[in-house]
């Protein structure tokens, strides 16, 4: 029952930084997935498979899972290379490449 503790990325379809700087704790799945026959859903016997925790620090989830006896893998967020430009630099007189179309 290894429960990994991270930050999540931001989604593809969100342009600021909601709900990015909070910590995750989520359980490893113990068992793999099974189509149901009927329906064709997805389903499992594992129930920590459902339990997803949140924290407003790394600190905080790892003296959680210390504190419940719960093994833990952390894993440190990558952070992006930031680069602020406005649209005006695309045709400032300084570029270090010309401007095409």
């Amino acid at each position: 029952m290894l429960a990994r503790i991270y930050r999540p990325a931001k989604t593809a379809m969100q342009s600021g930084k909601a709900k990015t700087q909070d910590w995750v704790l989520e359980f490893a799945p113990a068992s793999a997935r099974t189509p149901d026959p009927l329906m064709g859903w997805s389903s499992s016997s594992d129930m920590n498979a459902q339990v997803r925790l949140t924290f407003e620090g790394s600190a905080q989830a790892v003296a959680y899972a210390e504190k419940h006896g719960i093994p833990f893998r952390l894993v440190e967020p990558n952070e992006p290379k930031r680069i602020i430009k406005a649209y005006a630099d695309n045709f400032a007189s300084n570029r270090k490449q010309p401007w095409t179309h």
